[in-house]
């Protein structure tokens, strides 16, 4: 009795370990809400982020408690109309405020942890959030040519002790046949359609905003879009499903 006992357990144990999860992973640059309209609506982003049912959403360009934004704490405000966990990280001080990137989220991430990346004009950096199966890492790279490329070596040592699949997402100020897309790819593997153009989100031109994951892990693709939103954002966002492997204790 025994022995049948521990052969089902371990076909179960089999079956579990080779189960994948599907995830939609979205990075969408928000422009603190601020619409081609020059409304602020925070409703607004948080509905494209709930209606297209994204897991995890990388944002750029966010205030917190900045006089620009009345105090408003943006990704705050977005987390609580989608009802989502929130994780921020500042780049720069900002009008009695900060200035900065996030991370939402429907699952309340193990870890968080931010760092500084260089941009002469204005200081960037990349926030880190570690989920049960996978680590999403959320940018926004500078305007300049060489600090864009600087920035991709203090990404990848910063993500290489992660032994679950890490994805990049962010807008990367660069088109997809630029020197930064070249040089990032020796490590990353881009996993949206970079025909589908992102900016100018009223009449789009080109792609600069990216879902990655590193070369080393292996995923696979579902589906990958852009969303057709002209008005809530001056980017498109952009959403990749991927399915992974959980992993077993």
């Amino acid at each position: 009795m025994k022995s049948i006992v521990y052969t089902v357990l371990a076909v179960l144990t089999v079956f579990s370990c080779n189960v994948h999860k599907e995830q939609r992973i979205m990075t969408y640059n928000i422009r603190n809400a601020i619409g081609m309209d020059d409304i602020t609506d925070y409703g607004r982003i948080a509905a494209v982020i709930t209606s297209n049912n994204a897991d995890v959403v990388a944002v750029q360009e966010i205030d917190s408690a900045a006089q620009r934004s009345n105090g408003v704490f943006v990704l705050e405000e977005i987390a609580r109309h989608a009802k989502m966990e929130l994780s921020f990280g500042a780049s720069i001080p900002f009008q009695g405020g900060k200035y900065g990137i996030g991370i939402l989220s429907k699952e309340k991430p193990l870890s968080t942890k931010s760092f500084a990346l260089p941009g002469r004009e204005e200081k960037r950096s990349a926030l880190v959030a570690e989920f049960e199966d996978y680590v999403v890492c959320c940018t926004h790279f500078s305007l300049n040519p060489e600090d864009r490329l600087a920035s991709v070596a203090i990404i990848n040592d910063c993500t290489k002790a992660y032994k679950k699949p890490v994805f990049l997402a962010g807008d990367l100020n660069d088109s997809p046949s630029s020197n930064l897309i070249r040089e990032l790819q020796k490590s990353w593997t881009i996993l949206n359609d970079t025909d589908q153009p992102t900016i100018p989100s009223d009449n789009p031109k080109t792609c600069i905003d990216y879902v990655l994951v590193r070369k080393t892990d292996k995923v696979e693709v579902i589906n990958t879009a852009v969303i057709d939103e002209k008005i809530a954002s001056d980017h498109l966002p952009v959403y990749v499903d991927v399915t992974l492997p959980t992993f077993c204790p």
